[in-house]
């Protein structure tokens, strides 16, 4: 984004999933990502809902808490070099709307696969790498 043009924000990554449309969009791909799991002919679905949840989990982790800057230039100096996306969202305000639901949705995931009543192999595992994913979302983890 250049300087000079249309939108009002210094540095749109903070502003990115308050946008219209972004939490439905965020589901729904969710959503596409366990149906396409779902097309696997050998897996069960507590393995499917595992598997979206872990899925969920790396990609979010890597997205929201190592990609550090922004990508494209702004004008704020250099402020947003040393930042997560997590970090900038909000401008850094904790506790947003925003922030509340990524927070909400990997537990949401977690619990999903349980609801079953039978449990995969595979299951047993996921609560130790959800508290992984969740504690990078604590406030001690911010500027690290």
């Amino acid at each position: 984004m250049n300087v000079g043009t249309a939108h009002s924000e210094v540095n749109p990554n903070t502003r990115v999933m308050n946008s219209r449309g972004m939490w439905l969009s965020y589901i729904l791909g969710i959503g596409l990502l366990h149906v396409i799991l779902l097309s696997i002919p050998f897996a069960s679905v507590p393995v499917v809902w595992t598997l979206t949840n872990l899925i969920h989990n790396l990609c979010m982790y890597l997205l929201l808490h190592t990609v550090k800057g922004t990508p494209f230039e702004t004008p704020d100096q250099g402020k947003a070099r040393l930042l997560t996306h997590w970090e900038q969202m909000d401008y850094g305000v904790q506790f947003t709307a925003s922030r509340k639901f990524l927070t909400i949705t990997p537990i949401v995931l977690a619990t999903s696969g349980r609801v079953d009543g039978c449990r995969a192999r595979l299951t047993s595992s996921t609560p130790t790498l959800n508290l992984r994913q969740i504690s990078a979302y604590l406030l001690f983890m911010t500027g690290i």
